[in-house]
């Protein structure tokens, strides 16, 4: 039996249909057809899926779309101000942090949450923030980079 839910994704009021076990990821995914959120493990352990929910990062693989209902989402999608790049967005491309790609979405949209609460984090508070986050290709090393000159960057305004 499909439930309306309405949620705000990237500033825009959206409308589906949705079973009610449903994940926010499959309907992100395949009803609002913002595919930039990956499904990775599809349990909650890869951060491959990570948005923002109502100010929080949140696995969306784990949260049932009626639950999101009313809530805030953004995600990767909605990060850059037309071809602006958000400033994580641009220091994963300057750093070379990104390989394949597949982990990038959830790992960007994890250190927007976490950059947003802590805008000067040393390197062991990156890479406790980004211990959700599974990655086969960086070794993470150029992440953590990309994390610190974005931090560094949105500082400086």
């Amino acid at each position: 039996m499909r439930q309306p839910v309405e949620i705000i994704v990237n500033g825009e009021r959206r409308l589906a249909a949705v079973e009610t076990w449903q994940s926010l990821l499959d309907t992100l995914r395949d009803e609002l057809l913002l595919t930039g959120t990956k499904k990775g493990c599809d349990e909650g352990d890869c951060g491959a899926c990570t948005v923002i929910m109502d100010g929080k990062a949140v696995p969306s693989c784990m949260v049932l779309a009626v639950a999101a209902n009313g809530k805030e989402i953004i995600t990767v999608e909605g990060l850059a101000d037309g071809e602006r790049l958000h400033p994580l967005q641009q220091a994963f491309v300057e750093q070379g942090a990104v390989q394949c790609g597949f982990c990038t979405p959830g790992l960007i949209m994890n250190a927007v949450a976490f950059l947003k609460e802590n805008p000067d984090p040393t390197e062991e508070d990156i890479r406790y923030a980004i211990g959700g986050n599974l990655c086969r290709c960086t070794g993470y090393s150029k992440v953590i980079l990309a994390i610190q000159s974005a931090a560094q960057a949105m500082r400086r305004g």
